[in-house]
């Protein structure tokens, strides 16, 4: 990799799946011409996120050159998009050496022409960086763009990183060791890698279109994907509500003992209305303790918590390679 070269074995492009087989199979042709015309190789390993539509026959059928084998991991229930990475990710790490894994969707949104451009840029970088694509241009309606923005904002108050990429990226071999010890990784692929501060370059790229059928993802699963997103940051999300809270707190004290002072110290006190302030100024002093005291807890607990090493424990989700092309098929 040094050299800008690729060999055998160097390249494993990882797509998770969940019944989006017809996509898959418009995906891979595409994706091996555009290997193909800049002299890359690649094995293909398809995580089978639980799909309740079989794996069609002709999947396989096709002749490729640019792909070595297409292989499909398969695991024992639906685990979502991010955990199936996870896997997949925890899979090769452990069990198929290479260079760089690119991870990408299967639905066509990942377009396969910027798959050479990535791992371009993770050779020229000699392999110490994660490459992930950068969105210049999203195609969903306005809607969802103005919702997204909304998300972004709120995301970036509450844990102070910008939202600027999805999966799409090239994660090279040392990369790939330090990241599958990340227990985050089991939430969010790309929340994992900004939360372990590993080494990372953006490439501008415009998002595609898909290519069959719809979206699996509803808006609840799009709420849940988000939130996953923020829980990789949780503790840094309760430190800033903390800060937040006590200085509520302190504005609240002032206030009280401002009251007590122009009720005892002055004539400008209406009748009653010293009790009446200070009483709802302790309830909320009460309160903001309470909830002081909660998230100081809850950030300690997550701390003392043994947490899951998708590196280590991801074999308890997995259920055999089926290869569906390549030697040994």
């Amino acid at each position: 990799m040094a050299n800008g070269e690729t060999h055998n074995h160097e390249l494993i492009i990882l797509m998770p799946v969940y019944n989006d087989w017809g996509a898959l199979s418009i995906m891979l042709p595409r994706l091996e011409r555009e290997l193909n015309v800049n002299g890359l190789s690649a094995e293909v390993l398809i995580v089978d996120d639980g799909s309740t539509a079989p794996v069609p026959p002709s999947l396989g059928s096709n002749f490729f050159t640019a792909f070595e084998s297409v292989d499909i991991l398969s695991v024992r229930r639906n685990l979502g998009h991010q955990r199936a990475i996870a896997v997949g990710l925890s899979y090769i790490e452990a069990n198929r050496p290479c260079h760089a894994v690119v991870v990408m969707d299967c639905d066509g949104e990942d377009d396969p022409r910027d798959v050479p451009r990535l791992v371009r840029e993770c050779f020229a970088n000699e392999g110490q960086k994660i490459i992930f694509a950068a969105r210049t241009r999203r195609a969903e309606n306005i809607a969802f763009r103005f919702f997204y923005r909304f998300y972004r904002l709120i995301h970036f108050i509450l844990t102070g990183v910008k939202v600027r990429v999805g999966n799409f990226s090239v994660v090279p071999s040392p990369a790939l060791k330090r990241l599958v010890a990340v227990s985050d990784l089991w939430n969010h692929y790309a929340a994992a890698v900004y939360k372990a501060r590993l080494p990372m370059v953006l490439v501008p790229t415009q998002r595609g279109t898909r290519l069959e059928g719809r979206s699996q993802m509803n808006l609840v699963a799009l709420v849940v994907h988000g939130l996953s997103a923020m829980a990789v940051f949780g503790d840094r999300i309760g430190v800033r509500l903390l800060i937040v809270v006590s200085l509520g707190m302190v504005l609240a004290g002032g206030a009280l003992i401002g009251v007590v002072g122009i009720r005892l110290l002055t004539t400008l006190a209406i009748p009653g209305w010293a009790t009446y302030v200070s009483g709802i100024l302790l309830l909320m002093l009460t309160q903001m303790l309470l909830i002081v005291l909660v998230f100081a807890f809850v950030i300690l607990a997550a701390r003392d918590t043994a947490s899951f090493i998708p590196g280590r424990d991801y074999i308890y989700f997995t259920n055999g390679v089926q290869r569906m092309y390549g030697n040994g098929r």
